[in-house]
């Protein structure tokens, strides 16, 4: 018996969603209509895909292969729809790329103007947020990470490395005085993430600083603990490409000077999408086009 391919994709949608609810939100239907078509599906293979569970639907190893399946297919279709339209020449559909919450914001949302400029029928969804992007989940096409993955199939490059420098307002500085070594930060008020919500351990770079170190004032987002930062209320680590732009003063700039990476990744089955791929190029070029943002100094102290 044909397998129907609309049958697959609920199977995927309930792959990646994990509840049947999510599933249908996301595909426009009810809940009955995916479980009716889950379990059609399941008599068609004549194995069970999902196992349910209290928490939502689990794939056994039979649902595995198919979603991995579901998902081949997906890819060549929007493969195929991009190359009959023509899709090389003027592109269309929709891209979305994951970032992180200061990058995203501060840097790529002012920079996509001339990629919209160049494709009017392309459309880019920026989710400028603290967190790791599933990209076999189709969280997003592209993905700015501060580390490559360790499995799946991804594909990833290094964008660049990014310098982070720790920074005071000059009201800070002026009403609790100078910073003149790392011993003097101990008794500063520190603004940093909240270690349980880190989302990758290349975020916790006070350890670097001084050993014991600890943030008093906590956020899981960036931007607001430059704001933090900005009225005065303490000392922060941040990337000097967001801090530049600001009335910021760097503390013991030749001593204390972080290096990070950021990585452009996109799942395999995507990656030579023409629309995708072009996404992916301008974020590549417009990085590079001003390195010096991010890399200055050129050398950093360990």
């Amino acid at each position: 018996m044909a397998l129907d391919w609309n049958d697959l994709q609920f199977c995927l949608a309930v792959a990646r969603d994990g509840t049947v609810s999510a599933a249908a939100k996301k595909l426009g239907v009810d809940h009955a209509t995916i479980i009716r078509r889950i379990d059609r599906l399941e008599r068609d293979l004549g194995a069970k895909l999902f196992a349910r569970r209290k928490t939502g639907y689990e794939l056994t190893d039979a649902g595995r292969r198919a979603a991995g399946m579901a998902e081949t297919i997906e890819s060549q279709i929007r493969g195929g729809q991009a190359e009959i339209s023509g899709g090389a020449a003027r592109l269309a559909g929709t891209v979305r790329v994951g970032a992180p919450d200061g990058f995203g914001s501060f840097f790529l949302a002012p920079r996509l103007g001339p990629l919209a400029e160049k494709h009017p029928d392309l459309q880019i969804e920026l989710v400028a947020t603290a967190r790791l992007f599933s990209l076999s989940k189709r969280e997003a096409d592209i993905a700015i990470s501060l580390a490559l993955p360790r499995e799946g199939r991804i594909y990833g490059r290094k964008l660049l490395d990014y310098r982070l420098f720790l920074y005071a307002s000059p009201d800070y500085l002026a009403k609790t005085g100078p910073i003149k070594t790392r011993e003097d930060i101990k008794n500063r008020r520190l603004i940093g993430y909240i270690s349980e919500l880190l989302f990758t351990p290349e975020l916790d770079y006070l350890p670097q600083i001084l050993p014991g170190l600890s943030a008093q004032i906590r956020s899981a987002n960036l931007i607001a603990q430059l704001h933090a930062v900005l009225s005065g209320l303490g000392i922060a680590v941040l990337p000097r490409f967001l801090a530049q732009g600001f009335n910021l003063v760097p503390i013991l700039p030749d001593d204390i000077c972080i290096t990070r990476s950021f990585y452009l990744l996109m799942h395999a089955d995507g990656r030579d999408f023409p629309q995708i791929r072009a996404v992916a190029d301008h974020i590549h070029a417009a990085t590079h086009a001003e390195k010096a943002l991010f890399l200055d100094p050129p050398k950093c102290a360990p």
